[in-house]
């Protein structure tokens, strides 16, 4: 009984010496071209450093045979079912683009009040990351944790260039990516034109960030047309389900061709509308 009761104890210690400690984020795969980098860097880019492309992959897997069963229970025809559990499959990863999206929209947004804040630091005399990790109490709140992180990185290990880059990890961001690697030059070489360069640095993103605005603003109304146009038909099939006897008709072979039509001429019409209306979208280059 003692034993049981030690051993209680010292995983329970152990754990609360574990929650002390902010793991720290993954560096994103080298190998960004390979499916499992491209997964990485969106899940970076979503704010979900901790999912592991593996673990995402298995909810994604998950969801669609969850799906897929309760829609078979309902309905025991196979080609239906197969499409929805599909369809609940790739909502996952489409949940996780739609939120990296929102992110960096929120971020293009908020970096020019941080190149400011940081060229008003530089210029009352502080250093460089002490400039930095004041932005993690007077900088923008959605960026706040990752400067905080910053300095508290810089104060345990006094080394610049690994907390910058375990910054740019926890950003994700191509803005912040242009950034670090801006202000990691500037310490290596020096150089007095750093005011001037961060001043031309916000210019830019505002007007950037006012530009790509109103291109977002005309586009709205294109994506959400091609959002419309590839549910209605789903949707119309899901009210079908709610009688079994109508999509027994499904269940025959030339039924199980019509679905994978629609299927395919809807991927197909889709991926061809977001492609003309889509913007160009900065790349991270410099992770």
């Amino acid at each position: 009984m003692g034993a049981v009761i030690g051993l209680t104890a010292g995983v329970g210690l152990f754990l609360v010496w574990w929650a002390c400690w902010e793991p720290a984020p993954r560096p994103t795969d080298l190998n960004s071209r390979s499916p499992v980098g491209r997964l990485r860097a969106l899940l970076d880019e979503a704010d979900l450093p901790s999912v592991s492309p593996t673990a995402f992959l298995a909810v994604c897997a998950g969801t669609g045979v969850g799906v897929g069963l309760a829609v078979f229970a309902f309905t025991g025809v196979l080609p239906v079912t197969g499409c929805f559990a599909a369809i609940a499959g790739w909502a996952p990863y489409a949940a996780a683009r739609g939120r990296a999206r929102r992110r960096r929209q929120r971020f293009r947004e908020l970096w020019p009040d941080v190149v400011d804040n940081l060229a008003s630091g530089v210029r009352a005399g502080l250093s460089l990351p002490e400039a930095l990790g004041a932005l993690g109490e007077r900088g923008p709140e959605p960026l706040r944790p990752p400067f905080r992180a910053f300095a508290r990185d810089y104060r345990l290990t006094g080394s610049f260039g690994d907390s910058l880059e375990v910054l740019k990890s926890r950003l994700a961001d191509p803005v912040g990516d242009r950034l670090c690697e801006a202000l990691r030059i500037t310490r290596e070489v020096g150089g007095s034109d750093l005011g001037r360069l961060l001043r031309n640095l916000s210019m830019f993103l505002r007007d950037d960030a006012r530009v790509r605005s109103e291109l977002e603003a005309r586009q709205s109304w294109t994506v959400s047309a091609a959002r419309l146009a590839v549910s209605a038909p789903w949707l119309v099939l899901a009210l079908l389900t709610s009688k079994p006897e109508s999509v027994q008709a499904y269940e025959s072979s030339t039924g199980t061709a019509v679905l994978a039509v629609g299927a395919g001429a809807s991927v197909f019409a889709y991926r061809l509308m977001t492609v003309i209306g889509r913007l160009p979208q900065e790349q991270r280059v410099l992770r």
